[in-house]
């Protein structure tokens, strides 16, 4: 009817394809650029500097969503699902991202967005060019902990002195008014060298642990033999032992040899001996035994005492640590004792381990490296 209009109708179908067909480019390229938006990039290089970092590293973007993460940052448990677990830290970003000034901040967290765990971590945030921030981590968990043991170590001796100083003035004070009375006289004497005893202990037993956490402890070392160490040791415990009625056995291995400084050993056999007469009832028996084995030696030493409740064993070697504070006090005890039998095996390249059952007494065992050339270079020393 109107032969034109087929044309017509071709002609328009084919601008209307072209327009919906550049429309469609146009739009795929907007999408692009908004993915792009929506996803920054970060600056060329960071992914490896964050990778090399020995600190955890933490790179966020604009709406504080992590791009990257150290294994650091993961390991702490700063990161968790794609964003910053601790709000003190969002917080610290966010007012960097408002003012442009870097921030450093000692911080307290929670290991992970469930941890109990604490960490103590030294925080600096930065801004890393115009859109993003960076968030860097430093461990100071285990600074805080030594510094938190140092603070108690200074409280525990001036504690533990006040005790013996205090008693030897009131003492003198009471010999004072007591001079018409001869037998007061003598026995606060008595108490009074008993107390004097003690407080020399101790200060001998703080200089003795200081000395062993020294670098240069065992500056002298030399071939030992373990059956002098043990007879050193037992004859120093031997009026203690007869007058709590306790045998002292020896047996074992009598030619065992260790690297070191035979002084140190000395103390450290003294003291667990001493330790285990200390809890053992009257009429007992204390055993040190020594057997080497394999290229290490084992000395061990026994008693039928009171034993320890398995929730203290991990406890038994920190400083000033007492099972029976009452006891302790009573028969004279530091409570330094075990943690220098700890220094000196360590320092002697050894371990020292407690197996305990309550009512059925313990074992403390000292193990060392049995004397050879390989030790030998090991200690530094000429076999």
């Amino acid at each position: 009817m109107y032969p034109w209009l087929a044309p017509l109708a071709l002609a328009f179908g084919l601008v209307v394809g072209a327009g919906v067909t550049i429309l469609i480019v146009l739009a795929h390229r907007r999408g692009t650029r908004a993915v792009a938006v929506a996803t920054p990039s970060l600056p060329e290089g960071v992914d490896e500097v964050i990778d090399a970092l020995e600190s955890a590293g933490v790179v966020l973007d604009p709406s504080n969503n992590v791009l990257k993460a150290s294994t650091g940052a993961l390991a702490f448990g700063l990161v968790w699902n794609q964003a910053l677990v601790h709000p003190e830290l969002v917080e610290l970003v966010d007012r960097v991202r408002r003012t442009g000034d870097p921030i450093s901040r000692e911080m307290h967290l929670s290991r992970g967005p469930f941890g109990e765990a604490q960490i103590y971590l030294l925080v600096r945030v930065a801004r890393l060019g115009t859109r993003f921030v960076l968030l860097l981590a430093d461990d100071r968990t285990e600074s805080y902990r030594l510094e938190e043991v140092r603070r108690d170590f200074v409280a525990n001796i001036s504690h533990e002195l006040k005790t013996p100083i205090g008693a030897i003035g009131l003492l003198a004070e009471a010999m004072e008014s007591a001079a018409d009375e001869p037998e007061e006289i003598k026995r606060f004497s008595r108490r009074l060298v008993i107390e004097a005893d003690r407080l020399t202990r101790l200060t001998h037993e703080i200089i003795e642990l200081s000395r062993l956490q020294a670098a240069d402890a065992l500056g002298h070392a030399e071939r030992v033999e373990v059956s002098s160490v043990i007879a050193q040791a037992v004859d120093r415990n031997r009026v203690a032992a007869d007058t709590h009625g306790v045998a002292l056995v020896v047996g074992g291995d009598k030619k065992a040899e260790v690297y070191g400084d035979e002084q140190m050993l000395v103390t450290a056999v003294h003291n667990l001996v001493a330790n285990a007469i200390q809890y053992s009832p009257d009429g007992s028996r204390v055993g040190i035994g020594v057997t080497a084995h394999e290229g290490v030696v084992e000395i061990a030493v026994t008693d039928q005492g009171v034993g320890i409740p398995e929730s203290e064993r991990d406890r038994v070697f920190e400083r000033f640590f007492r099972i029976d504070a009452a006891r302790s006090r009573h028969t004279g005890g530091t409570g330094l004792g075990l943690s220098i039998v700890k220094h000196v095996v360590q320092n002697h390249g050894g371990d020292v381990r407690v197996w305990s059952q309550p009512g059925s007494g313990s074992t403390f065992t000292i193990r060392l490296p049995e004397a050879s050339h390989a030790t030998a270079a090991i200690l530094g020393v000429t076999p």
